[in-house]
Formats: structure tokens, C-alpha cells, sequence
């Protein structure tokens, strides 16, 4: 039996964030104060995450990309930053921007190159293979527009 945990392990982050053992946060990564990793997330290498973000558990984060504030991604979501792998030329890489207050649901994936804006939302098991606009919704394979972000926090609330 190994001597690791069974049971995952908080582990604090310098600058106020906070990551579930077992999960991977690249070289030169800076995580923001308030974050939360769940375990067995991948963050790579030269990664930006902001401020009160909540990245949840086996979702991956490829290299370079950049994370804005209180942004939320679902479990086993995917942002790839390689749209002819395995390139490996670093400079012919397309990392992801989102914007802050994004929403991007489980199981999504996101395609290189393919930024998401402000206050966006991917639904869950949606792929993304263009921008996504500040404020909008989409959903499917490939996605596409299905409502204003102003119409989906309606109906989240009309739920609850």
C-alpha cells in the first residue's frame, strides 16, 4: 500500500490559493488569491489563473493559457492549446484566453486558438472550435449560440 493519501489533502498555495492532492500545477504557473484546484486538475506550464477562480477536478488546462477572475470549470473540461498535435513547436501553439466570470462545463472542450470572453458560458460537453463572445451562451458539437448570459442566469434563478 502506498504511504500517499487515500483521501484527498489540501494543500495552500503561495498567493492565497488553495489545490486538492493529487493534481499537477505546472512551472511558472501563478494562481490567484481565493482559487480553488480540485484534485487530479492539470494546469500546465506558464498558465495565469485569477482571482477566486473554481477549477474542479480532472479538468486540464494546457500550457500558456490564461485564466481570468472568478472564472468556474466543470470537472474533466478540456483547453488545449495545440490545434495539429503533437506540434511541438511552442511558437506555432494557439493558448486559450477567458475572459473573467466565464462559465465552462463539464466534460466541454475547448480548441486551441479558441478564446472565450467575459461573462460567457460553455455548456456541458460542448466543443468549442471559434470564439466565444462576451455574455453569451453555447452549447452542442460544434457549439453554437443558444441565449444571452442575461436569459441563463433567468432561468438559473427561476430553479432555485
Amino acid at each position: 500500500m502506498s504511504s500517499q493519501p487515500i483521501n484527498g489533502q489540501r494543500f495552500e498555495l503561495e498567493g492565497g490559493g488553495v489545490a486538492w492532492w493529487p493534481c499537477l500545477i505546472g512551472k511558472n504557473t501563478s494562481v490567484g488569491i481565493g482559487t480553488s484546484i480540485g484534485a487530479l486538475a492539470h494546469i500546465g506550464q506558464h498558465v495565469t489563473v485569477g482571482e477566486r477562480c473554481k477549477i474542479q477536478g480532472s479538468a486540464y488546462i494546457a500550457d500558456h493559457c490564461n485564466i481570468g477572475d472568478d472564472v468556474f470549470i466543470g470537472p474533466n473540461a478540456t483547453l488545449l492549446n495545440d490545434r495539429f498535435p503533437p506540434s511541438g513547436n511552442v511558437d506555432a501553439w494557439q493558448p486559450i484566453d477567458v475572459g473573467s466570470h466565464a462559465v465552462i462545463g463539464g466534460n466541454s472542450t475547448v480548441v486551441a486558438g479558441c478564446n472565450i470572453g467575459d461573462n460567457a458560458v460553455l455548456a456541458a460537453g460542448a466543443v468549442l472550435t471559434k470564439d466565444l463572445p462576451n455574455g453569451e451562451v453555447w452549447a452542442g458539437n460544434p457549439a453554437s449560440y443558444l441565449m444571452k448570459r442575461s436569459e441563463y442566469e433567468a432561468k438559473r434563478e427561476a430553479k432555485t
